[in-house]
């Protein structure tokens, strides 16, 4: 019989690692958020879990040691905010001091209370190209007795459906050599595959599908997505009702043949492939590996923030996989 793994989860938003590792099972000790939206959707899914709704800054050592109660924990997982990489690394400022980065302050703080054996933080890739940024989360994490590495991990190579590179440092304390899970498959999983048997939706429609209820989009935004097709973009609008400026990654529509692009927390001005209207909870959760039974809460564009903010469940499951085999590896 494996062991089991205890994990508590910091900025655990809906849960998307917390799935990801419940699947491969893991015991949560605690999970901690402070946005009130994203913790209605996490605790209507992880009702048993020991949820803090708090700002991290304000757990302090005496109640962290209560929280965990002497049980060894084998992993500290999250992802913290990361704001302030236009002025990291200027002369005389440190990435760590930058005030706009505490919570990465804070989740190193929480490392040196809590001790686990491995620790896994994840990002955006942009950090990972920050070399300055990058070696002064990995000098942290050495002073306190860690082996620690990262990599670029991208969510098409595990059969994932959208196009998504996010940056994840692993360390342990108890290994000399850090595994990452390995590319599963050469072969993309389109969106169409993914979200193509949902009921098909008119804009403003609801339907039997708990969370796949489309946007109710404005006569002008219609006529204009008419005009763009299957992969297509902006410059198929006719130029006197073209948006001028703005984001080049809106007013596109999904290519049915490939993968989805990043989903991000709003993703309304992106249109589905074959449908007049943009995604609904229900298919960017899919996208991000949610399965139906997951029910996201709260406002409509609190919803898409949580999916887009969150660790795809599936791709939470390969570095689980990984972490189980070092844990087994460093007994």
């Amino acid at each position: 019989m494996k062991p089991i793994i205890n994990y508590v989860d910091l900025f655990c938003g809906a849960g998307g690692l917390t799935l990801g590792f419940e699947n491969k099972g893991f015991n949560n000790i605690f999970s901690l958020d402070v946005d009130q939206n994203f913790l209605k959707t996490y605790k209507y899914n992880f009702p048993n879990h020991n949820i803090i709704e708090e700002d991290i800054k304000l757990l302090t050592e005496k109640r962290v040691l209560k929280l965990i109660a002497n049980t060894e924990v084998d992993v500290l997982a999250g992802g913290p905010p990361c704001q302030g990489f236009s002025i990291a690394g200027n002369i005389g400022r440190k990435f760590l001091s930058d005030p706009r980065n505490y919570l990465f302050e804070e989740f190193i703080r929480l490392t040196s209370i809590i001790n686990p054996k491995f620790v896994v933080i994840e990002n955006v890739e942009r950090l990972y190209r920050n070399k300055i940024i990058k070696d002064e989360i990995i000098n942290s994490l050495n002073k306190l007795g860690y082996t620690v590495d990262c990599k670029v991990l991208n969510t098409v190579d595990f059969r994932i459906p959208q196009k998504r590179r996010r940056v994840f440092f692993i360390a342990s304390r108890v290994n000399k050599e850090i595994i990452f899970p390995f590319k599963s498959s050469n072969i993309d999983k389109t969106i169409k595959e993914a979200i193509g048997d949902l009921p098909k939706l008119n804009s403003g429609m609801r339907s039997d599908v708990e969370n796949h209820e489309a946007m109710n989009h404005s006569h002008q935004m219609l006529k204009k997505m008419s005009y763009v097709k299957d992969g297509g973009d902006r410059f198929s609008i006719p130029k006197k009702i073209r948006p001028l400026t703005g984001d080049v990654r809106k007013y596109i529509r999904y290519n049915s043949n490939e993968p989805s692009i990043c989903i991000t927390g709003d993703m309304r001005k992106v249109f589905h492939y074959s449908q007049n209207r943009a995604l609904t909870v229900r298919e960017l959760a899919r996208i991000q590996t949610f399965p139906d039974k997951f029910i996201f809460k709260g406002p409509k564009i609190s919803q898409q923030q949580q999916i887009g903010n969150a660790v795809p469940p599936l791709l939470a499951e390969y570095v689980a996989s990984a972490i189980i085999e070092m844990n087994e590896n460093g007994k």
